[in-house]
């Protein structure tokens, strides 16, 4: 009936889990931390007087607007207005609009989302953008794309409603380069083809070293947990891995890179190609606050070019870091989505093949998203219930042996060799493990962090409300305060306080019912993990605490229906005599403790005689 010692051991397992939890999130965090300071000393030390993006050394291009006034080779046949022109290619899902400086996206607008105040979502918008590879325009003179002026030859539109776009620059050899764009109906994806006559005279040492540069914009209320939720994702040789943005490290890749990818908390730029990169050397800084951008990344990337008369098939995609819509692409972009990952990466595989059609199922019956929360909730709680049955019928089993183990104690006194003996030979007779609830509490985590991951990545919660949360991606605030909290915050979550609440009513109620209090630290230690929950959960978002308190509130009625209405005690007792009737068979490994046991307890008494001579 009540809570056994070890049962209490696992719910204290769960919590320093979850505080290891936090401690692994907030390494992120802290990366990002060390990475901004380190960058504000170096403006602190050189003071330029430009802005931040032109500081970083590392990331500097020549201003391509002071280049393009710089005249071309007169072999070079441009746009002879040398003047920047844009055009634009549109679907249901995106629009792009093109410069003629490069042949290159200058800006990206996701159609169907917005930023957290309501503005649009515009990305790879700014100088720092580029897409750009260097070219030979004429005896000893070598020029970034990005600043020569291309010819647009149109925009066509086929029978299936794609829209493609086509810039050409040729010299007056007659050899020529072409980017040709195309976007389709529905879809996120940009099919990027490089085209070139006479490639050895444009670039050298058969390869394009094709420069991307892309810089990430906020786009969610919290610019700090949108930082720890993002990654540069790359797929090597066909194994996917991630780094945080705020690491700071630069990567450098000798095998075939299929694709890169900057992943902020929702939203993804990405490059793949299709024979793969050969090399790719990238790096990205973290600027201050004050910028309201994410990180600006820089990836050189070498590309194979085979032939004379080539064409080189790249992909750019610009959209949401969706699981379904990545999975389609049929190239590991599904990795991205971060629902599980380095000690618990095996929980995403309960994401993808069990909650997320789960959720998807109930998401398109069911208008509300916090009653898709209470359902899939309910619906864990009740999968899980036999695992909640069996520790509290545990729990009962110890509660009747309680009687007896007292007597032990009093009988063995501070002979605690003895009694552990004793104790073990009691529970093995009455058919009792004392890992009986410990086991039940422990199984139960993989399905809470399947869960953390779950919430904090899948982009239905983003934007979606529910009572006062107006986004269950993000944390609930009911006040803002003057001030930081350490280890708390600047805001007040309401479903964090609910959270926080039942799972203190729950450990109250527990050890109501626990059958041993002497243990000062098993008697406060359920109290302490509520109070933790109030500073882990606070910056969580709304999501995951409305699923805690309704699962706590869940939890608290099953633990009360199977200990009140369900678990008859006076057929535990008769099973538990009916258990010391049969032989009892211990494991080799039981064997082995009780031997070693009683070998100690030898030598003990031994000690104890020698002494008294």
């Amino acid at each position: 009936m009540g809570m056994d010692r070890n049962t209490v051991i696992g719910f204290v397992l769960i919590g320093a889990l979850l505080i290891a939890m936090f401690v692994i999130n907030s390494r992120s965090n802290q990366a990002f931390l060390t990475e901004k300071k380190r960058v504000e000393d170096s403006i602190a030390k050189t003071k330029p007087k430009v802005d931040t993006i032109a500081r970083n050394k590392d990331l500097k291009l020549t201003d391509s607007i002071l280049e393009a006034k710089q005249k071309l080779p007169a072999v070079i046949i441009a746009d002879t207005t040398n003047a920047e022109r844009f055009d634009t290619l549109e679907n249901d899902l995106v629009k792009i609009v093109f410069t003629n400086k490069g042949g290159q996206p200058k800006t990206v607008e996701l159609k169907t989302f917005k930023k957290f105040d309501g503005k649009p979502i515009i990305l790879d918008n700014g100088s720092f953008n580029k897409l750009s590879y260097p070219i030979n325009t004429g005896a000893n003179d070598t020029r970034q794309t990005s600043i020569i002026p291309f010819v647009t030859a149109g925009k066509t539109v086929a029978a299936d409603k794609s829209q493609s776009i086509s810039f050409l620059l040729k010299d007056t050899t007659g050899k020529e380069i072409i980017h040709q764009y195309t976007i389709r109906q529905g879809s996120y994806l940009v099919d990027f083809n490089i085209s070139m006559t006479a490639a050895d005279k444009w670039v050298s040492q058969n390869a394009i070293n094709l420069l991307w540069q892309t810089e990430t914009p906020q786009v969610e209320k919290d610019i700090t947990y949108e930082r720890q939720q993002s990654h540069i994702c790359y797929l090597e040789n066909g194994d996917y891995d991630f780094e945080y943005v705020g690491s700071g490290d630069d990567m450098k890749f000798n095998k075939g890179v299929d694709w890169l990818a900057v992943k902020q908390q929702f939203f993804i730029s990405a490059l793949s190609a299709k024979n793969k990169f050969q090399r790719a050397d990238v790096k990205w800084v973290v600027p201050t606050d004050s910028l309201h951008i994410i990180a600006q990344t820089t990836a050189n990337l070498s590309l194979a070019v085979t032939g004379n008369a080539t064409t080189i098939p790249l992909q750019l995609y610009y959209g949401p870091s969706d699981y379904t819509i990545l999975a389609a692409a049929n190239n590991k972009m599904e990795n991205i989505v971060p629902y599980g990952s380095g000690v618990f990466a095996f929980v995403k595989y309960i994401n993808r093949h069990f909650l997320l059609p789960v959720f998807d199922f109930l998401r398109n019956h069911i208008a509300s998203m916090g009653m898709v929360i209470l359902l899939l909730t309910l619906l864990i709680r009740l999968i899980t219930s036999p695992i909640l049955y069996k520790s509290y019928l545990s729990g009962a089993k110890m509660k009747a042996l309680k009687p007896e183990i007292d007597r032990l104690k009093e009988k063995h006194g501070d002979d605690k060799q003895a009694f552990s003996m004793d104790q073990m030979k009691l529970w093995k007779s009455a058919g009792v493990s004392p890992l009986g609830g410990c086991l039940p509490a422990l199984l139960q985590i993989p399905i809470f962090m399947s869960l953390y991951y779950f919430f904090q990545s899948n982009i239905s919660l983003r934007g979606e409300s529910f009572l006062w949360a107006k986004d269950l991606a993000a944390y609930d605030s009911i006040a803002s305060l003057p001030f930081s909290i350490p280890f708390y915050g600047d805001h007040v979550s309401l479903f964090t306080i609910t959270a926080t609440v039942t799972s203190l009513i729950i450990s109250i109620y527990s050890m109501s019912n626990m059958q041993d209090n002497s243990n000062p630290v098993m008697k406060y230690m359920p109290y302490i993990f509520p109070v933790l929950l109030l500073g882990v959960f606070n910056n969580l978002p709304a999501a995951l605490t409305w699923y805690y308190t309704v699962s706590n509130t869940i939890t608290l009625i099953l633990q009360i229906v199977i200990q009140k209405y369900i678990i008859n005690h006076e057929k535990i007792l008769a099973q538990i005599e009916e258990n010391r009737k049969k032989p009892v068979k211990q494991s080799k490994f039981q064997e082995r403790m009780m031997a070693m046991q009683e070998s100690n307890k030898k030598l003990q008494d031994m000690k104890k005689k020698s002494g008294k001579n």
